[in-house]
């Protein structure tokens, strides 16, 4: 399918050495790259030795042994590579938001590089699936395409997966509503359009991808968690200098903490010319 695309659009898809984003590594990325002038798209495709024990676990869905990456290059050996090849693209994915953007971010900043998603559109297949149709990937693409999915968790083949499970929702729910469990209908959410589909498929109300800050109802930035929940983020550090501390040598994601730099920089620059 041909995307109305203003954007590079980049699908793509991590295999790891276990599901935390913080502390475990990439060892498999698959980056498929529609261009926006409408030539054909680009892959690029590595397994990257993690530097670390691949769990048992992680080892029984992808099977990704220790051995096949032994002698493959670290991801500060290919940083520039994945980053060059992603530029200034709008990234896609299936479970995205939540595992493969932040996993990728934190890779990056170990690796020396500012990888910023906020001027970046976020599309998750599985977003719109669960919204739509909750099941998993497999059961999208035989829902989607009536075929049966080969080689699942092969980073490569889930990348191809999920392009074609986005091309079957965009011709199902063509002109199709959306009504929440509330009552509220969103009109033909799925369609061919970038920015519809990352407000549709992103909560918007959540600053970060790993959801610890949010906008109030007034727009401002507050915590998502701990003891400070849903107070103000800027009031909060400018009178508790020892919590900002904290968040900073905690392990938060790289998003937050820099989120919470700029908040904090931000207030205490205007309270110092107030």
């Amino acid at each position: 399918m041909k995307y109305n695309l203003t954007k590079d659009l980049i699908f793509f898809d991590l295999e790891a050495t276990g599901l935390n984003v913080m502390r475990d590594r990439i060892i498999q990325i698959a980056l498929i790259k529609y261009p926006k002038d409408g030539s054909e798209p680009e892959e690029l495709e590595m397994l990257i030795n993690p530097s670390m024990i691949i769990t048992e676990e992680a080892m029984k869905v992808h099977g990704i042994s220790p051995a096949d990456v032994a002698n493959k290059p670290t991801f500060p050996q290919v940083a520039q590579k994945i980053y060059d090849f992603i530029g200034d693209a709008d990234l896609a994915g299936y479970n995205s938001n939540r595992f493969d953007v932040p996993m990728l971010m934190e890779e990056f900043d170990r690796a020396g590089f500012d990888f910023d998603v906020s001027k970046r559109r976020l599309l998750d297949m599985a977003r719109i699936f669960y919204k739509m149709e909750p099941r998993t990937l497999s059961a999208a693409v035989k829902f989607y395409t009536g075929k049966k999915m080969e080689n699942a968790h092969d980073a490569l083949a889930d990348v191809r997966a999920t392009i074609a499970v986005f091309d079957g929702q965009l011709k199902m729910y063509e002109g199709r509503d959306y009504e929440d469990g509330d009552g509220n209908i969103t009109e033909a959410p799925i369609r061919n359009d970038i920015q519809v589909l990352h407000d549709f498929t992103n909560d918007l109300r959540h600053v970060d991808v790993t959801q610890r800050l949010k906008y109030d109802i007034n727009g401002e930035i507050v915590f998502n968690f701990g003891k400070y929940q849903n107070q103000s983020v800027a009031k909060v550090l400018w009178k508790d200098r020892n919590y900002y501390n904290w968040i900073m040598n905690k392990e938060f994601s790289v998003q937050v903490k820099r989120t919470v730099e700029k908040i904090f920089k931000e207030h205490e620059k205007k309270m110092r010319n107030a």
